[in-house]
């Protein structure tokens, strides 16, 4: 929970410097089971709207980790845009050294 909230609370619109594979992935994690949880809720209240704002709040979070992500195996942020790249590119290593974006966040 603590990578989920160092991305929303840290990190909200922050699209410079790097991110580690487990503070994505731990991120995408959370955002997925609040986002099942608040769909059972929206379900059961009949307030289907809940899960809307919650992925309209964490939309610009979502972006940024990801661009965050992508910097840290050496890569432009645009990369997110390119479908299947963008996967493979979650998936990689960090770049031992430091590189344009930042230091080496492990």
């Amino acid at each position: 929970m603590e990578w989920y909230l160092k991305v929303v609370r840290d990190n909200y619109a922050n699209f410079s410097g790097r991110a580690r594979r487990k503070e994505y992935w731990m991120f995408i994690l959370f955002n997925w089971i609040i986002s099942v949880g608040l769909g059972f809720v929206g379900a059961a209240t009949g307030f289907l709207l809940l899960g809307t704002l919650y992925s309209l709040a964490v939309l610009i979070p979502s972006i940024a980790v990801a661009i965050r992500r992508v910097h840290d195996s050496g890569k432009s942020g645009w990369f997110i845009l390119v479908p299947i790249y963008n996967l493979i590119l979650m998936f990689m290593d960090s770049e031992p050294n430091d590189n344009a974006y930042g230091p080496c966040p492990k």
